[in-house]
């Protein structure tokens, strides 16, 4: 915890002479804190006053409602006032007239840099994490017998013009059964890894009917009598949900979804049948986002400039997203919405809370989940927009008018201004909640995607990951904290990356200095690498530094089970890890390895 409060004592100072300001007495603040609070002062105090800060960009002025648990001075809090009186006026806190951004960067990089620090929560945290979903599952069966028939109406309408076209051409795709499964690295609830997988021995009678495990399980027909060997089980025998919690804050887990292999395994034959149809129409393909954030992230620093558009960010949207609205969306494309459906885990084991009938469509781990809420957040989106307008749209309206208005990434969702109240009212009356603290279109600050500007400029900032490593054997907190240094070296925090490099060198003896692309575990810089040794065989510069090593572990695969996975690589060449049927699965540890590497 020392090594966290020295990090941001020098981030402190450094941003105080770039705001001709003096962070001294905020250190002071810092470290009394801590020691009567603890880490929770740095993973939730300060994080909630850097909500706090944004939430006053976006009204214009400083609040008295804010900033709980500090002391004023006039109209400001008095810890990190230098910086606030840069942004605001201190008598009335009232925004100023010409703010100072490096200002605004400053109290975010303080405030928020440990706010996503990986951190087992508390029991009881975890508890009423987990309680929290219970509850989640609860308000989506209530919210779906509040919606009006009308509603209802709008939604399956507006739907099919935004997907009618897109869907049919994915129909006709399932029609013909040109789909290829595939599995992924991660868990699953049966607990199956790896290249065991591909020796799954079960399959729900509800996948049997849609996708038969005979085309699915096995390499070719030629394999009938291993074919008989498969349990197929009936709905109240399937394997549920797992529900788990993974690291995101210190107040709070992520609660994730780990599905079953053979749901996993059926759901990624039907993901790239959507995504290649929305992908192959233009409008689509670019109001709604799957890989590229950049749209996102461009529209967010427009709105930010000029005011018209805003950032709407969404509490638990994954399991917000009622299945009744998912079957409204899909209804007019039955063999679509049938192996939707059957891909689909019914129930969920919640630990210590038994096993619970779902009403959401899927909880995050569903492969399904991120494009299936995706289209549903458009389609409320547009709802939002034609009751704004009171009319009905129609396609070319939609196109004309909206191609650079709306995205939707998830639930990052960007909206003109003009129709952000519409948009937040339908959103919520489908069920969904809109996250205040998240969601910006008043001022001049915006948020999407992982990136935040003000008045056009980026005040993004860099985040801790992990607590600093003690020995070398701590290879992740080795990785994440170059990596930091690394992010602070390229948003100007030089002084920082001094003190940060001499804290790395006393875990790593080697760290030289090396470009991105570099897999040594070493310094980046606008100066460049340097070169140690000439390689013999590539006459490449190399330099000697650590390197990560993950071997996947044993896992031997042959027979029906090899041929299976060989046939379904996709792609005209072969499988590149050639020891893909000897070893397979996520490493159970990773290391960092010392020998000769290349610097560039």
């Amino acid at each position: 915890m020392k090594s966290l409060m020295l990090l941001w004592q020098k981030i402190a100072d450094e941003s105080a002479i770039r705001c001709c300001t003096s962070a001294t007495r905020d250190g002071k603040t810092v470290t009394r804190r801590v020691e009567h609070e603890g880490l929770s002062f740095l993973t939730i105090t300060l994080p909630q006053f850097g909500k706090d800060f944004e939430r006053s960009l976006d009204q214009g002025a400083v609040s008295r409602s804010l900033f709980q648990g500090f002391t004023w001075r006039a109209g400001l809090p008095q810890f990190l006032g230098g910086f606030l009186e840069n942004v605001f006026d201190r008598k009335s806190g009232e925004l100023i007239d010409d703010p100072c951004v490096d200002s605004v960067l400053a109290v975010r990089q303080l405030t928020l840099m440990f706010s996503k620090i990986h951190l087992k929560c508390s029991d009881a945290r975890e508890e009423d994490a987990m309680q929290g979903y219970i509850d989640c599952e609860n308000d989506v069966k209530r919210a779906v017998t509040r919606i009006k028939p009308e509603d209802r109406n709008d939604f399956r309408r507006v739907s099919a013009l935004l997907f009618g076209r897109v869907f049919g051409q994915a129909d006709r795709e399932v029609h013909h059964t040109r789909l290829l499964p595939k599995h992924g690295p991660g868990a699953t609830a049966d607990k199956l890894r790896g290249n065991a997988k591909y020796r799954q021995r079960t399959w729900p009678m509800r996948l049997e009917k849609a996708l038969p495990s005979s085309s699915f399980l096995f390499p070719s027909p030629s394999f009938e009598e291993e074919m008989g060997a498969v349990d197929i089980i009936e709905p109240e025998a399937e394997e549920p949900v797992k529900v788990i919690s993974v690291p995101k804050t210190l107040k709070t887990p992520r609660i994730i979804g780990v599905e079953p292999t053979c749901m996993q395994y059926a759901q990624q034959a039907i993901l790239p049948v959507v995504l290649d149809a929305l992908s192959r129409d233009d409008f689509l393909d670019n109001i709604i986002g799957f890989d590229d954030q950049v749209p996102n992230q461009e529209l967010a620093r427009e709105g930010s400039l000029n005011g018209e558009l805003a950032t709407l960010d969404l509490s638990e949207a994954s399991d917000r997203v009622a299945n009744e609205l998912v079957l409204e969306l899909f209804r007019d494309h039955p063999q679509l919405n049938e192996v939707v459906q059957a891909t689909r885990s019914r129930k969920a084991r919640v630990p210590g809370k038994g096993v619970h009938r779902l009403a959401k469509f899927a909880s995050m781990g569903s492969a399904l989940c991120f494009p299936v809420e995706a289209m549903v957040f458009t389609t409320l989106v547009f709802i939002g927009i034609e009751r704004a307008l009171s009319s009905p749209l129609g396609w070319e309206q939609v196109k004309n008018l909206f191609t650079d208005q709306v995205r939707v990434y998830g639930d990052d969702i960007i909206v003109p201004v003009e129709y952000v109240q519409s948009v937040v009212s339908t959103l919520q009356a489908f069920g969904l909640v809109v996250n205040e603290h998240k969601s910006f279109w008043n001022g001049k600050f915006r948020e999407s995607c992982g990136k935040e500007y003000f008045d056009g400029h980026d005040v993004s900032i860099v985040k801790v990951r992990e607590l600093f490593p003690t020995h070398r054997r701590h290879a992740t907190g080795v990785i994440s904290t170059v990596s930091l240094r690394n992010q602070l070296y390229f948003a100007g925090y030089w002084e920082t990356c001094k003190w940060l490099d001499e804290r790395i060198k006393e875990v790593i003896t080697y760290f030289p200095t090396v470009l991105p692309t570099s897999p040594v575990q070493g310094r980046h810089s606008f100066l460049g690498f340097e070169t140690q040794r000439i390689g013999d065989k590539l006459h490449n510069p190399l330099v000697k530094g650590y390197r990560v090593s993950a071997t996947p572990p044993p896992d031997p695969l042959e027979g029906h089970g090899a041929l299976l996975k060989c046939f379904l690589n996709k792609g005209d060449m072969p499988i590149a890890d050639e020891k893909h049927l000897r070893r397979a699965g996520r490493p159970k540890s990773v290391n960092i390895k010392l020998g000769w590497c290349s610097a560039v």
